[in-house]
């Protein structure tokens, strides 16, 4: 599979993530794929679109995309953090999850453990589950704000649009870069935070970012958590 394009032909086609412009783009497995292909997914997840230059020719593809992945936490499927969880080792676990480049993790904006779950406990979540007309409503309503207010969605801001959109508190701001050093996050990764935050304060009504949505924007990097755990043991 071509991510960014394909040279079989002449001239060059267009890849996966040109044919899942404005769609979504599932990779499953996804530290079973090469650290290079994957490495190269970010500078399409940032300009949204891919370039190419080779002797003779030039070629954009636009790469406007949803990225999904999934994976397991070790190479034996089973790591909540600590060793008496896995039956691989620490390395094992670092050199499976180390093909997962920290520039990557952070242009995915959500990254969330998934427990195992009994299969009643299952069931009865499943039953609880808002219906997707419901939950489409809310989408539809979020999405609509941003464009009133900043002519864009969230994920679109611009860096320096997010000091006036996403505006902290002294205190809220302090909670923020306290969160960001503990866990050795990047510039990147803040104003990523921050846009995520704005959205879950969009969801829940709320007029400025308070030091709830920031929580919960920093519990959607369970993968940080995961790599910080593993420094640990």
């Amino acid at each position: 599979m071509h991510l960014l394009w394909d040279l079989t032909g002449s001239p060059p086609q267009p890849g996966e993530i040109s044919l899942a412009h404005k769609a979504l783009l599932f990779l499953d497995e996804l530290p079973e794929f090469s650290r290079h292909v994957l490495d190269s997914l970010r500078e399409p997840l940032e300009s949204g679109q891919v370039s190419i230059s080779r002797a003779g020719y030039q070629a954009k593809f636009p790469a406007q995309f949803q990225l999904v992945c999934a994976l397991n936490p070790s190479p034996c499927g089973h790591f909540d953090g600590t060793l008496a969880s896995a039956r691989a080792s620490p390395d094992q676990i670092t050199r499976y999850l180390g093909k997962l480049s920290g520039p990557l993790l952070d242009r995915i904006d959500m990254q969330v453990s998934v427990p195992r779950q009994p299969a009643v406990l299952q069931q009865q979540h499943q039953q609880q589950e808002p219906q997707t007309p419901l939950l489409r409503e809310q989408v539809e309503a979020v999405r609509g704000l941003q464009l009133k207010r900043q002519k864009c969605l969230n994920s679109e801001l611009e860096t320096a649009q997010l000091a006036d959109v996403c505006r902290l508190s002294d205190e809220d701001h302090g909670f923020l870069v306290s969160a960001i050093e503990r866990f050795n996050l990047s510039h990147r990764a803040y104003h990523r935070v921050l846009r995520l935050a704005r959205t879950i304060a969009d969801a829940a009504g709320a007029e400025h970012i308070s030091k709830t949505h920031l929580a919960e924007a920093l519990s959607y990097r369970a993968l940080d958590r995961l790599l910080q755990q593993l420094q640990d043991l």
